[in-house]
Parts: C-alpha cells; sequence; structure tokens
C-alpha cells in the first residue's frame, strides 16, 4: 500500500509529447489542453491504483481520462457543457466493439452522403426551401466581440443544412454509446464548417482551424473556406475511431497486468460545491485554473453548445472563475474566487493527499491567491516546476514573444491540515533577486523559468505583496542588466552570447 505521505515529489520538468496520443489530439478541438503523459506521470506518482482523481475544472478531460486509464476513478468537473461532452464523449468510447462505431458510420453513409452532395450542388432557391424542413439550432446571441451578431450568422444556408442534417441523422442511431462518438465526430466537424474556420497557408484547404481557438473570438474569415460536408465529417468520425482503437489497447494493457478497476465521472459544479458533494472522498488533484482574462471558455463554446443543445445553465455560468467577459467579471472578484477555489478543492481532497495545480500569468496577485489560501488551508507546497520549452504557440506569442509566457508552472502541495501563517515583509529587491538568479542558471534562460523562481521566492520569503512585474519591466530589466531575447528560439541569452552566433 502507498505510503502518501512518504512520496517523493517531482521536482523537474517532463519533456511533453503532445500529438502521440490520438484519443486527445485529433478527436475534438478545445482552448486549453494539457500535455497527456506529464498529466499521466503526475497521477502515477501522487496516486495508486483505485484511487479517485479530481480535476475540478476539467477542460476537455485530460485528467480524468488518464486517471481512468491508469486504474483509477477519474472525475471531471467543469460548468462548461462542452467540455464535459467531449470529456465524457472519449471517455465511453471504451464501450462496445469497434466493428458497432464502423456499422454506425455505414448507416450514415447511406443516409447524409448523397443527400449532403446535393445540398453542395443545390442553388440558393432550393436552399431556401429545404432549411425550413430541417431542424435548426436556436439561433442565439454570440459574444459582443465577434464579427456577427447571431449563431446563424456564422454560416451560409448550405452549411446550416448540411449540419442539421448530419445532427438530425446521428440522432436516429440506437445505441448510446455510438451514438455520442458520432455526436463527438459532427462537434469537431463543426468546428471546420463556419465561416471562422481558415486555412493554414500553403497547405491543403482542410489543414487549418478556426479564429476561435486561435485569437479567442468569433472572427469571420475575409475569404471562407467551403469544405465537403460529407469529406470533413467522415475524417472526423476516422479521428474518434482511431481513438477508440488506442483506447481499447491501453485498457487491455490494464486488463492483462492486473484487476481493472478503471472508472469515469463527469460533474458540473461550481467548484466550491465540490467539498459538500464529495466530502472529502478525493485521493489526487490535477488541475489547471483558468488564467485570468485570457479565454472566456463558456462566451468562446456559445457554437458548440448550441448546436448540441447543451447550453450552460444562467446561475452557473455566473460563477465562471475569469476576467471580464460577458459578464464583465471584474479582476476582484476572480482572484478572491481563485483563491476560494483553492480552498474548496483541499476541503474536498483527504488529508495526506496531494494536489498539483498548473498556472501561469505575469500578475503576481494571482500567484498569491493561490499560494496563500493553499497554505492557509493546510497544505504546504513541495515542489515548483516549471514547464518550459514547449510552448503552447498562439496568435498572440507569435506577436509578442518576449512579453507572452508560453510555458507553464506546476505547484505541488502536501496536504498535512497544518496551516502556516506567514509574516509579510515590507520589500523585494527585484533587480538583486533577477542579478542572483541570472548567475546561478545556466543558459539559456527561458523567461517563464525566471519569472517563476522570481514568484515562489519572493512568496516563501513573505514579499509577495510587495512584488510587481509588468512584461515590459521584466524584457527592460534583463536587458539593462546585458542579456538578449532570441527571437527564434524563444529564451533569453547573454548580449555577448548573442553576438557570437550571429
Amino acid at each position: 500500500m502507498i505510503k502518501y505521505g512518504e512520496i517523493v515529489p517531482i521536482d523537474t520538468p517532463i519533456a511533453a509529447s503532445r500529438q502521440s496520443a490520438k484519443r486527445h489530439y485529433g478527436v475534438h478541438p478545445y482552448f486549453t489542453r494539457r500535455p497527456y503523459n506529464v498529466v499521466r506521470d503526475y497521477i502515477l506518482r501522487y496516486s495508486s491504483e483505485g484511487d479517485r482523481v479530481l480535476d475540478p475544472f476539467g477542460g476537455s478531460g485530460v485528467t480524468a481520462i488518464e486517471a481512468y486509464l491508469s486504474n483509477r476513478t477519474g472525475i471531471q468537473n467543469d460548468i462548461n457543457p462542452l467540455a464535459n461532452f467531449i470529456a465524457s464523449g472519449i471517455a465511453r468510447l471504451s464501450e462496445g466493439d469497434v466493428s458497432e462505431y464502423q456499422s454506425g458510420l455505414a448507416i450514415l453513409e447511406e443516409r447524409c452522403k448523397a443527400r449532403l452532395e446535393d445540398l453542395e450542388r443545390a442553388s440558393e432557391n432550393d436552399l431556401v426551401n429545404i432549411l425550413p424542413d430541417l431542424a435548426l439550432p436556436p439561433n442565439v446571441p454570440l459574444p459582443s466581440n465577434s464579427d456577427s451578431n447571431f449563431l446563424y450568422d456564422l454560416f451560409d444556408r448550405r452549411q446550416l443544412a448540411a449540419l442539421a442534417l448530419i445532427r438530425q441523422e446521428i440522432k436516429r442511431i440506437r445505441r448510446p454509446y455510438v451514438r455520442e462518438a458520432m455526436l463527438l465526430a459532427f462537434s469537431a466537424a463543426l468546428s471546420k464548417l463556419n465561416g471562422t474556420f481558415l486555412s493554414a497557408e500553403g497547405r491543403a484547404a482542410s489543414r487549418g482551424g478556426s479564429s476561435i481557438f486561435s485569437i479567442y473570438r468569433y472572427k469571420i474569415a475575409k475569404e471562407p473556406v467551403h469544405l465537403p460536408f460529407w469529406t470533413t465529417f467522415r475524417e472526423r468520425v476516422g479521428n474518434v475511431l482511431e481513438a477508440k482503437a488506442e483506447i481499447d489497447r491501453v485498457i487491455e494493457v490494464q486488463k492483462l497486468t492486473g484487476k481493472w478497476k478503471g472508472n469515469f465521472l463527469t460533474y458540473k459544479y461550481d467548484v466550491l460545491e465540490l467539498p459538500d458533494r464529495l466530502e472529502e472522498e478525493v485521493d489526487y488533484i490535477f488541475t489547471d485554473p483558468p488564467y485570468g482574462g485570457h479565454i472566456a471558455y463558456l462566451d468562446l463554446s456559445t457554437m458548440w453548445n448550441a448546436w448540441l443543445g447543451i447550453s450552460p445553465r444562467a446561475d452557473l455560468a455566473k460563477k465562471e472563475i475569469i476576467v471580464g467577459g460577458e459578464r464583465e467579471i471584474p479582476e476582484s472578484v476572480y482572484v478572491d474566487r481563485l483563491g476560494a477555489s483553492i480552498k474548496a478543492c483541499l476541503a474536498a481532497l483527504k488529508k495526506d493527499r496531494w494536489m498539483s495545480v498548473v498556472f501561469q500569468h505575469w500578475n503576481v496577485e494571482y500567484f498569491d491567491a493561490i499560494l496563500t489560501s493553499a497554505s492557509d488551508s493546510g497544505a504546504e507546497l513541495k515542489a515548483a516546476v516549471s514547464q518550459i520549452g514547449d510552448p503552447i504557440w498562439s496568435m498572440h506569442k507569435k506577436k509578442s514573444r518576449d512579453s507572452v509566457l508560453a510555458g507553464e508552472l506546476i505547484l505541488t502541495f502536501y496536504n498535512s491540515g497544518k496551516a502556516t501563517k506567514r509574516r509579510e515583509q515590507r520589500t523585494f529587491d527585484l533587480e538583486a533577486e533577477v542579478s542572483t538568479l541570472l548567475n546561478d542558471l545556466a543558459e539559456p534562460i527561458y523567461g517563464e523559468l525566471l519569472l517563476n523562481r522570481i514568484v515562489v521566492n519572493a512568496w516563501k520569503s513573505g514579499a509577495i505583496k510587495s512584488l510587481t512585474i509588468s512584461k515590459q519591466e521584466f524584457s527592460a530589466l534583463l536587458e539593462d542588466l546585458g542579456w538578449h531575447y532570441d527571437n527564434s528560439k524563444h529564451y533569453w541569452l547573454k548580449d555577448q552570447h548573442s553576438e557570437l552566433l550571429v
């Protein structure tokens, strides 16, 4: 039996493997997704088979799915219906035989392919007559920063008719897990069959993505790409079937090595409800809370939630932990709720267990909310690992590379139950701290690693409340100390080193 208090914390980065798991990459896009192998390694280190592993901000389900496939109970919790739809849809691929899914696809091909090809050739007058006979989703308002006002504005008539037809025929499939798998493929195809889709320059028309996932808003393409309906849907089903085969293989290995205990649960609670709902039943938490105002998940999921008929409850939507968004949540409320969510997580976690929190931001107040709330709740910070050198690129990172954070910090706490109060110091000498760290760290230096070391050291010394770091001041300070940002490698070098490279 594992002795949780004797676990040696992970204290070094784990090289990320992003594209090698079909169950996470290719099935369905989402706004953020942690490297599955990093998450899995943390689960294996801090929990044992049969344990209950929770992600209170579940997203697309990497934590809960990897816990499930590692012979544990994976607990997915998210107030975004799209997140839970993706996570549970992937987990449910473990049900049934692949031949049943192939039969479901064959039925859809028989019912849809020819009709979709007819739609591609139909005149505008024909489309006007066809649409009233199809069940369309409600024409809901889009977020106020969108290029269009309402859902239907994102599609032309042909796309609306095609999507409604595919959805209609999927709903007629009898086996629930096959039906859900086809809906998963439909939802993924929806990402490409709308006006926000852009083809990647120099690649096939279908190789690209939606502006919703790159600049985080509904921006209509100047020259929309019209992909073939059946081919696009069929490709998404192919990805789902690959994920199904992979999941079957993983589970079969688990069954061969011991008794299979894997289980998957999905909840949609506000994080603050979790202590009452789970009652200290959780053995390990690995989570990735929303990073302030970076991504308004519920707003950006509007299109999918409407088409899938799973729009969030109004009372839950009001409790989203972000800054801004359609509800214009102020930063002070976000900070308070972030700190309260950490306390709630620890209240749901058993004593003598572990919690890992992934976070990254320039605002030191956010880190303070996490670290201090954990400490006040009886959790000891045991490791702070910067996952760097494997940035998740975005349009923002490409435009402002030295000031946009691309790595992440994994903070791991041991829930001892002994609260610790820290004495606050008055000042923090940022320049002296940076100079010391630059001398101690080997070149090259990632800005994210340096920032994380500064924040953790400031918190441990009780000086975090006096620490402020702006993007511009941070870069200017490094330059003043004789360092240069390499735009091609995305790290910092001493000026003399940079000159030699040139």
